[in-house]
């Protein structure tokens, strides 16, 4: 008599990687990137860095709220959809965030989510 079971078939190494997951790592490296040139010339010229942010004009005031509400809704989402698919420490993404940029966390987070959605749980 047979087993109902059947022994799990062993993935090759490339397993989940597929051309979704690379454009999203692509997109967090220039995140990451384009975000840091611009933060590291602030540095360098000791800039009021939040006051530049919120204080230089009404567009600059308005792709600063723009963003803002969409950082939120996305750290929301990251944290809800780590835990919905058993990811560990989805909160992590979000204090990354915070010390990195939104603009690479979030791609990041979304390439290892498609991982976890190709190989299942």
């Amino acid at each position: 008599m047979t087993s109902p079971h059947t022994e799990p078939t062993a993935r090759p190494a490339s397993a989940g990687w597929t051309t979704l997951v690379f454009v999203y790592l692509a997109l967090a490296i220039v995140g990451l990137i384009g975000t840091w040139t611009w933060n590291i010339q602030a540095i360098a010229e000791a800039s009021d860095f939040i006051g530049d942010w919120t204080m230089s004009g009404p567009a600059v005031s308005s792709l600063t709220t723009d963003l803002l509400v969409t950082a939120i809704a996305g750290s929301i989402l990251v944290i809800v959809e780590a835990r919905r698919l058993g990811m560990r420490a989805g909160w992590a993404y979000v204090v990354l965030g915070l010390v990195t940029a939104f603009a690479f966390v979030f791609p990041l987070f979304l390439a290892l989510r498609e991982r976890r959605l190709v190989l299942g749980r």
